[in-house]
């Protein structure tokens, strides 16, 4: 009986230390983000409590006044939460950048995205073109009329609000369909239907940086600044490297 108390006084402490972090992200961080928060649990025992959106939903949400601990999104966001003193400058670190991919399902036609032309030609040859709008749809649908093939692809373009429609789409589809999402986002869809041909021809493609900060509002700001500098370490870069952002 005395050894079992002992344990159980000794075990109360760590458990006690453990801690929630909470966090509002961009949902296109989510297929690095996930994987840290995994690691960075077996590391620190700590939880991160992640709530992704699109960046309209986080902007509103912020605007709105909701608030967490961190803060993930891209430069427009971050910029302004920063003038609003939302976010502390000095914990304030880059994350990466995301480009925009191509998908089709897997065992489909293989179409060549390899120049600008051979890209326009897959696209007009396609029987669908689905992406997220908002998302790479926002980029997508001006680009498209820039290359003159606008108004041809409408009446075969598949809106969804979100990547992750986006992909099953693809992935459960049957004809000759083409998907556009993240890169990373492709990438967590891999093995399940779907097949990433590439990214964006190089003269056309668009990369949106993400960053992290401490929100001012934090309720643990300790806790909270410790994962920024968590999210700096090798092992946190090498799982955002691997699901596609570049540095």
């Amino acid at each position: 009986m005395k050894l079992a108390l002992l344990v159980l006084a000794v075990a109360l402490p760590s458990a006690a230390m453990a801690a929630d972090v909470r966090i509002l992200a961009a949902a296109a961080v989510a297929p690095g983000l996930s994987k840290v928060a995994e690691q960075y649990r077996k590391d620190t025992k700590n939880r991160l409590r992640i709530q992704y959106a699109n960046p309209q939903q986080l902007e509103r949400r912020v605007g709105a006044g909701e608030s967490a601990d961190v803060l993930i999104g891209s430069p427009g966001l971050m910029n302004d939460q920063l003038r609003r003193n939302k976010i502390e400058a000095e914990k304030h670190i880059f994350l990466g950048r995301v480009g925009i991919g191509v998908a089709i399902r897997s065992g489909g036609f293989d179409p060549d995205i390899a120049t600008l032309d051979r890209f326009k030609q897959a696209l007009l040859g396609a029987d669908a073109i689905v992406y997220a709008q908002p998302g790479a749809g926002t980029y997508l649908e001006k680009l498209f009329e820039l290359l003159g093939i606008g108004e041809q692809l409408k009446p075969k373009t598949v809106r969804y609000a979100g990547a992750t429609q986006v992909l099953e789409h693809i992935a459960g589809g049957k004809a000759m369909e083409i998907g556009f999402a993240t890169l990373p986002e492709i990438r967590l869809f891999e093995g399940k239907g779907v097949k990433l041909i590439g990214p964006l021809p190089e003269q056309i493609q668009q990369t949106t940086a993400y960053s992290a900060a401490v929100m001012t509002e934090t309720t643990d700001a300790e806790v909270a600044r410790e994962f920024i500098q968590y999210l700096e370490s090798p092992s946190a870069k090498a799982i955002f490297a691997s699901a596609g952002f570049d540095n």
